[in-house]
């Protein structure tokens, strides 16, 4: 059952993390890159929630690379959604744009742009935080 959790993880980890990295190298938009992310993250949580069980009642795993490979996902998922905050502050200060309220005294064009950018870079990094969780979890099985 821990290598087949882990395994499942690693997919769909690797197939919403490859869908919104296609994406973003398109600079196309998506709408369902989101639901499946949150998908992709609640599987982790529920490895990472069943890692724990089993290091704490004594039956997992004999190796504690197990445990932190279990766990990690969530802290990457964690770390990447504050990332994925910042990368709207981040475009509006390359563009010289004091705040969002600021930006609504921009052009539409401009307004539009900005917008595309903020929501590219939210997507590059939340599909590399699920290839990375992929990895781990592919670590995960390995040390089982």
């Amino acid at each position: 059952m821990t290598v087949a959790l882990a395994l499942l993880t690693a997919v769909v980890n690797l197939a919403v993390g490859a869908y919104g990295a296609v994406r973003w190298y398109r600079v196309e938009s998506t709408r369902r890159f989101w639901p499946a992310l949150r998908v992709a993250q609640g599987v982790a949580v529920v490895f990472a929630l069943y890692g724990s069980i089993l290091a704490v009642v004594g039956d997992g795993p004999d190796n504690g690379l197990f445990v932190l490979y279990a766990a990690l996902p969530v802290a990457v998922n964690v770390v990447a959604e504050q990332l994925r905050i910042a990368s709207a502050q981040t475009v509006l200060d390359a563009r010289g744009v004091e705040s969002a309220a600021a930006l609504g005294d921009r052009p539409d064009d401009e307004q539009r742009s900005v917008v595309r950018q903020i929501l590219r870079r939210e997507l590059g990094v939340m599909a590399t935080a699920a290839l990375v969780v992929a990895f781990l979890a592919l670590r995960a099985a390995g040390t089982v």
